[in-house]
């Protein structure tokens, strides 16, 4: 089922680049006492700029720790720091993240190079049948998103917390022996096969304005799995996109939901 607030119709003419968007935390190991401060951030190549909280475009918005904290009534609009929480053990959190949709437009050539960069085959497929018809890309986008504040309990980031798209390690992917990573992609809580899944990784020394390519990339097998090679210190954003037909065709064409997961290292 789907879980979609349509937020606006904003008739959008952008360049057809790819936006990330993740959560950044001000440290990345859970501690019993000291604060973390989430914020959120939108960009290209892990080369980001902060993004203001909106409470109209939150769908979910919590803290997974000991238990579910829901982070809505804390939020305030316009601020760039999001919540501050404060863990109560040294066990591990996710922080999760959900918006609702936004509508963007995009002429068909853009659109499709939009399609093609993100590895969206399925959609682009569907255009290229319709050829010179192929009208203006209608799609409606929406954001889940996580970020794994480490603990010595690697389960509560192994397991899936309901996000309409979810990437879904099998251990803990902070941890300085980690190598090649399995990862589970589930679309609706159910196996994504085909999805292009990428990793950037930002070192401790790189400058936060340079944008990076990504460091792995790999498409999901039919049980919605991936291996990814996450070696090396520093940060590391892991993102995917789906793209389907528009629940409704009235509003859009198509949706599309992104979704990432950041740690650190």
């Amino acid at each position: 089922m789907y879980r979609f607030c349509l937020l606006a119709l904003l008739s959008v003419a952008a360049p057809a680049s790819a936006h990330e968007y993740w959560l950044s935390t001000n440290t990345w190991r859970c501690a019993p006492g000291e604060s973390v401060v989430v914020r959120a951030m939108v960009g290209t190549g892990f080369r980001g700029e902060l993004k203001p909280y909106t409470p109209k475009r939150v769908v979910r918005f919590t803290f997974e720790g000991t238990r579910a904290l829901d982070l809505l009534p804390v939020g305030v609009n316009g601020e760039s720091v999001w919540a501050r929480v404060t863990p109560s053990d040294a066990l591990g959190a996710v922080v999760c993240y959900e918006s609702n949709g936004t509508y963007i437009e995009l002429p068909a050539a853009e659109f499709d190079r939009y399609l093609a960069l993100e590895g969206l085959a399925a959609p682009l497929a569907a255009r290229a049948r319709l050829g010179a018809a192929a009208p203006p890309g209608r799609e409606l986008y929406r954001r889940s998103c996580k970020a794994w504040v480490r603990g010595s309990d690697a389960s509560r980031i192994t397991r899936a917390y309901g996000l309409p798209l979810e990437l879904v390690p099998d251990a803990d992917p902070a941890a300085a022996s980690a190598g090649h990573i399995g990862i589970r992609v589930l679309y609706e809580g159910k196996p994504l096969a085909g999805a292009l899944v990428r990793a950037w990784r930002r070192p401790s020394s790189a400058a936060e304005a340079d944008s990076i390519g990504p460091s792995a990339s790999a498409r999901t097998d039919a049980s919605g799995r991936v291996s990814l090679a996450l070696a090396g210190e520093g940060r590391w954003l892991v993102s995917t996109v789906h793209m389907v037909p528009s629940p409704d065709a009235k509003l859009a064409d198509w949706q599309s939901t992104w979704a990432s997961l950041t740690f650190r290292r």
